[in-house]
């Protein structure tokens, strides 16, 4: 322990911080009321209130409190102990260490105190004992559990990381374990991922017919052009297995982190402007500047697209021109034919689905626009499927039944997923 200095410092100038107070019932007014008797003894003694660099007290609450009690409205200088300490870890270190010259610690409080002593840091249970004046055999009986626990937290938390995408050397280092920690991890990882799959679940229909209709939105968040969680959960079922990684550069209110974690699946999901409620789980990246920067590129295997459908989502993101809902329609057409072309070029055996919808409502003079049509001609790739996921004709305004009424014309309530496989 460090030799402290001897001080004098202004009563109102010591902080009292319940983090560094290692006694878990509190202080003991009889002690206070005793120690407010007694002061002089005590000074003369030398027992001094010990504080940190940060005038933090670390030793002498019942000291601190007799002071007060003594001083009234006033303000006196008291002489301290000062060590020069600062972090939190070697404050709580001393303050256990300093307790015993005093009213000592129960055996509750030095129970507490190694369980924060090795939150804060401390692995070593030699030194918990040596703060705490016990043995290291005791130390190692109360931590059992807390190590155990912290174990399975930083499992969990590995976990979570590798289903989002991140590599072994990020999940390292985010959860303080080796990277060959890691790695020994993986194959319970997959395990785990497993067991979540469709054919165990037993709450998935799977799709038999190319038309899945969806009556009711069923996902949680709302976002301007939210995907449907029911087509993505189709296109996993029928194009992913277990632990396959599911790209996602149009991540929106995040429904595909939602079904990935759910049916097992591991997901890279990216948006050029994420969405507050999800900015911890949504990479920020911008899909027009170029592919996201996937860790491993042969785990894809499925890229799910479902980008703003130009005019229809005209300055509901942002408004930035090089957005793909403010850009020409030939810009549209062409940006979204580069993004598809680029992740073709990356994939292996794996598939590219993407979501469009004509766009009518929304287009000079109510003109239909079949975006289909366009990209069909410009991607070579082969087609597995083409899906039709239309909307209900509630999605339709009375303003817009009554423009169809009056101009003889249909409302537009397609929308399809064309599928492509990559080899």
């Amino acid at each position: 322990m460090d030799n402290p200095k001897l001080v004098t410092a202004r009563y109102s100038g010591i902080v009292f911080d319940e983090g560094l107070y290692p006694r878990v019932a509190g202080h003991d007014p009889v002690t206070v009321q005793s120690y407010a008797e007694d002061m002089e003894e005590i000074e003369a003694a030398g027992k001094y209130m010990s504080i940190n660099a940060d005038n933090k007290l670390i030793d002498g609450r019942h000291r601190m409190l007799a002071y007060k009690k003594r001083a009234g409205d006033e303000d006196p200088e008291i002489t301290v102990y000062q060590y020069d300490v600062s972090s939190p870890l070697e404050s709580f270190r001393i303050a256990c260490s300093l307790q015993d010259r005093g009213k000592s610690l129960s055996d509750d409080d030095r129970v507490a105190a190694a369980k924060k002593l090795y939150a804060l840091g401390d692995q070593s249970q030699q030194e918990i004992a040596k703060a705490l004046g016990v043995t290291p055999g005791r130390v190692s009986q109360w931590l059992s559990r807390t190590i155990k626990e912290e174990k399975e937290r930083k499992y969990e938390k590995a976990l979570a990381l590798w289903h989002a995408c991140y590599t072994q050397a990020e999940i390292a280092e985010a959860v303080g374990v080796e990277q060959s920690t890691v790695q020994r991890w993986r194959d319970d990882f997959m395990q785990t991922l497993g067991s979540k799959d469709f054919i165990k679940s037993g709450d998935f229909t799977p799709p038999i017919y190319n038309v899945w209709k969806q009556q009711d939105k069923s996902n949680g968040v709302s976002h301007y052009g939210n995907s449907e969680p029911r087509w993505l959960e189709n296109l996993l079922y029928l194009y992913t297995n277990p632990a396959d990684v599911v790209v996602d550069p149009f991540a929106g209110s995040g429904s595909t982190i939602d079904v990935c974690k759910k049916r097992g699946r591991r997901y890279f999901v990216s948006d050029h402007k994420p969405i507050v409620e999800r900015e911890h789980e949504i990479r920020e990246h911008d899909i027009t500047t170029g592919l996201p920067r996937v860790p491993r590129w042969k785990d894809v295997q499925l890229v799910y697209l479902d980008p703003p459908y130009w005019k229809q989502a005209e300055g509901k993101y942002s408004g930035d021109p090089n957005d793909l809902a403010n850009m020409s329609l030939g810009d549209f057409t062409r940006g979204l034919y580069d993004i598809i072309k680029d992740f073709a070029q990356r994939l292996n055996d794996a598939y590219i689905a993407l979501i469009i919808q004509p766009t009518q409502w929304s287009a000079p003079d109510h003109q239909y626009t079949d975006h289909i049509t366009d990209i069909l001609r410009m991607v070579s790739l082969p087609i597995d499927m083409r899906y039709s996921a239309p909307y209900e004709s509630q999605q339709c305004t009375a303003q817009m039944v009554n423009w169809a009424k009056e101009n003889r014309r249909c409302l537009v309530l397609t929308r399809e997923i064309i599928v492509w496989r990559v080899k």
